[in-house]
């Protein structure tokens, strides 16, 4: 976010839609590669991922930001989200196959090998960039050329050049002091205190919780994010108690849609908010409206509606995180954004614990009792779990309303004119 402060949207989506990939390349891996192996892939995940973060992560640090629209830049996000999207249809299309086909071990690995080609593919774009080595220069930004270990415009502010002055001038230096110190006890000199930052300037945590407009964006983001992956944790039974015994597919689908839903999210956001300066939270209004309707859906249960309202929710899920995550860092700046989008992702696991662990896992046990069998099977089963989350996803909606108007200003002092405007920061003198 740093390093792309004039594509957050696109850098959010990006990033997020991979993340939602990743379940499905561990599930290739865990059935082509694993053959199934609980073990293999539990020591699999002990040893793999850190040896790959260990290795990675020197390649993640801060680079000095464009001032400017860099076209080639744009070219090569299109390019990755275009490689993503190749992947994600890849992934959907081998995990289909696999529950109509008997793959040998020939075509297993090459599907395998595809899909690490697919998810290497980004690794083009520095590839080509030294190889062939773009000859337009950005100007940039304030202060870089002046003060080399001072390059983010985010994060700080151009460093003014100090007054040289004569050595043998110190002892004038400590009577001015003296008298400005005499002064302010007298009352004749005020000292300026630094003001509070303002909206889309860089808050400390602290600044930032007491903030109306930061307690809105969590609980948009609570009630939107944990009543949809309530659903999620919920698939496999909700389609058992539909009839539907092999829910594979349906999974799938979700996992996809919820793809598609977090990389358009941070771009068509993005598309907007620099076209009519519209905040993102709009989007996620809109694909909360949605969600009510698809909760419905569920709850009528009828006859080829499932896939529908899956495929649905599964976007509009994806879009809360597309969203969420470029609207803290242009509301409450980047100098903190780790410590406050982290706080905002909390709303995930909170609200899996109220919604899913608590509201549908007690309804569901209710209804298996009064049916007497080992599973529950019928609509009724989560029937008033879907009405509860209608509500729930009703008063989000409204309260990204009230975010949305809350905060157009920002957006039209943002981006006006169609490009983004980097506002200063609090910590000068008011």
């Amino acid at each position: 976010m740093r390093n792309f402060p004039l594509s957050r949207g696109t850098v959010a989506g990006i990033l997020k839609g991979y993340v939602g990939l990743s379940a499905a390349v561990f599930t290739e891996v865990y059935t082509m590669v694993l053959k199934g192996s609980a073990s293999a892939l539990l020591l699999f995940f002990t040893l793999g991922i850190p040896v790959i973060c260990f290795s990675l992560m020197y390649y993640i640090r801060p680079c000095t930001p464009a001032s400017e629209a860099d076209p080639s830049e744009t070219a090569y996000f299109l390019f990755t989200q275009g490689a993503s999207i190749v992947l994600a249809v890849f992934l959907l299309t081998t995990t289909i196959l696999k529950d109509f086909l008997t793959l040998n071990n020939a075509l297993s690995y090459t599907f395998i090998g595809i899909m690490v080609v697919l998810l290497m593919a980004p690794l083009a774009i520095p590839v080509k960039m030294t190889l062939f080595p773009s000859n337009k220069k950005l100007n940039p930004p304030a202060g870089a050329a002046d003060n080399a270990t001072v390059t983010d415009p985010l994060l700080t502010q151009p460093i003014p050049e100090p007054n040289v002055k004569n050595l043998n001038d110190d002892d004038d230096d400590d009577e001015s002091e003296l008298d400005v110190l005499l002064a302010v006890g007298e009352g004749a000199v005020k000292i300026k205190k630094k003001r509070r930052p303002r909206r889309g300037e860089d808050f400390t945590f602290r600044e930032a919780i007491v903030k109306a407009d930061f307690w809105l964006l969590w609980f948009v983001y609570f009630l939107g994010v944990g009543s949809g992956v309530t659903v999620l944790n919920n698939l496999a039974q909700i389609g058992v108690s539909l009839g539907f015994n092999d829910t594979t597919t349906l999974l799938s689908l979700f996992s996809f849609c919820n793809f598609l839903g977090r990389l358009g999210g941070g771009v068509v956001s993005e598309y907007f908010v620099r076209l009519k300066t519209i905040p993102r939270t709009f989007l996620t209004t809109v694909t909360q409206i949605i969600m009510v309707m698809t909760y419905l859906l569920y709850a009528s249960a009828l006859n080829g509606t499932l896939y529908v309202a899956t495929a649905l929710l599964g976007i509009c899920y994806g879009v809360q995180f597309g969203v969420m995550i470029p609207t803290s860092s242009e509301l409450f700046g980047l100098k903190n954004f780790g410590l406050i989008f982290n706080f905002m992702g909390l709303g995930n696991p909170i609200g899996a614990l109220l919604f899913s662990g608590m509201l549908a896992g007690y309804v569901y046990d209710t209804e298996e009792a009064k049916q007497g069998g080992p599973t529950c099977m019928g609509p009724s089963c989560f029937r008033l779990t879907f009405f509860v989350l209608a509500g729930v996803c009703s008063l989000s909606a409204v309260l990204s309303l009230i975010l949305t108007i809350r905060i157009r200003p920002v957006y039209q002092m943002l981006y006006a004119g169609g490009s983004f405007r980097l506002p200063q920061s609090a910590g000068h003198k008011s």
